[in-house]
């Protein structure tokens, strides 16, 4: 008979937990609890008496506290409060996991990468419609001006269009830069003189944009001469007539030129934050509320120091309509452009254009994390 006020106790030994009693308690792996003697299952006083009197449980006794409710004043010996903390918030941690396999990794990270592309560029498609008409001077001069225009003639959808495309593009080009930059990082040496993830980041770059180039200039046609195309498809084969399969890589050069700067400090600012975050705070694991602040941050970084180059990209993608001048080369363009409007006409657009890559990159990382951690097996370290 146990008085009032009188605690329980199990000691650790290398055998078990022994108790200081002959108490007799049952234990039931099937609903985790603890009954007196007497039912269905094997009570821990049949299991064996130790030398002094005591109650002798299995070698795997550490699964009592992870798996058994002990009865109110009962303490363990032999184990530190971190160690029960630790298996007890291991138990309360259990609930719905979705959890989807593939077993081929680099397959894993494309589909990471491109679920990550199609959320964060669908969710920014707005900021984008409207980045584009301030850059090429369509529809106004102001956000709120190019704004009122398109929700008078479109509506809701005008600022949309061209998404479709703009998911179809993004899609392929976020898994094969987010794959090539994570297969490339692991892959250089650290005893390298610059950091890999610099070259990691403009490799990744240069090879999306080589393979999805010809969807973004039909993305940016459809956009702001959506009147001279009836979709997707009839820009393609108009573009085909009007210049040739060259004309749809028409301003490749300083999109390759200006995605090499672009991805290199987007990915080193991304690579070199988290690695921060991690020492600083001791942690392997990264939140999605911090890898969302972290990749905006890097997205902040990079499109401020490369938006130059993206301006004279989008000026050499319109290409002669509506009485526009055409470009020769990269140089040319950024010269033309500042001897009419100035510096500030190599930033038109900044501000919308960072509303919108700022988050985009922000979500694009802590999508492809998330997704990761969804597809990827526990085991496959990444």
């Amino acid at each position: 008979m146990v008085k009032k006020g009188e605690s329980k106790y199990l000691e650790l030994s290398n055998t078990g937990f022994s108790s200081d009693s002959h108490t007799k308690l049952q234990w039931s792996f099937q609903d985790c609890n603890l009954y007196p003697i007497g039912g269905l299952f094997a009570s821990v006083g049949q299991m064996g008496n130790n030398e002094n009197g005591g109650l002798k449980l299995p070698p795997h006794a550490d699964l009592l506290v992870k798996y058994v409710s002990l009865p109110e004043g009962f303490k363990i010996f032999g184990m530190t409060e971190n160690d029960k903390d630790s298996m007890i918030s291991e138990k309360n941690k259990k609930g719905l996991k979705l959890k989807i396999k593939i077993s081929n990794p680099s397959l894993r990270r494309l589909v990471s990468g491109g679920i990550a592309g199609a959320i964060s560029r669908t969710v920014v498609a707005p900021l984008e419609t409207i980045r584009t008409h301030l850059m090429v001077g369509s529809n106004g001069h102001s956000t709120s001006q190019v704004f009122e225009n398109i929700m008078k003639a479109d509506g809701w959808t005008g600022l949309f269009r061209g998404n479709f495309v703009n998911v179809i593009r993004i899609a392929p080009s976020k898994a094969i830069e987010l794959f090539i930059f994570d297969t490339v990082n692991k892959n250089l040496s650290q005893k390298l003189p610059i950091p890999p993830s610099l070259i990691a980041g403009a490799c990744a770059g240069v090879s999306s944009t080589l393979v999805t180039y010809p969807l973004e200039l039909l993305k940016t046609r459809l956009t702001i001469q959506k009147e001279l195309y009836n979709g997707l498809f009839d820009a393609f084969v108009k573009i085909l007539q009007e210049g040739g399969p060259g004309e749809l890589y028409r301003g490749l050069t300083p999109s390759v030129i200006g995605v090499i700067p672009y991805a290199a400090t987007n990915y080193c600012a991304y690579d070199s934050l988290r690695k921060a975050y991690k020492k600083m705070f001791k942690q392997e694991k990264i939140g999605n509320i911090e890898t969302l602040l972290i990749g905006s941050f890097a997205g902040a970084v990079s499109s401020t120091a490369t938006f130059p180059l993206e301006v004279a990209r989008k000026h050499m993608q319109v290409g002669a309509v509506s009485g526009r001048q055409v470009y020769k080369n990269v140089l040319h363009a950024l010269s033309c452009i500042l001897e009419r409007e100035g510096v500030c006409g190599l930033y038109k657009g900044l501000g919308p254009s960072c509303l919108k890559l700022v988050p985009a990159a922000g979500i694009s990382f802590m999508c492809y994390e998330a997704c990761k951690k969804i597809l990827v097996e526990e085991e496959d370290k990444q």
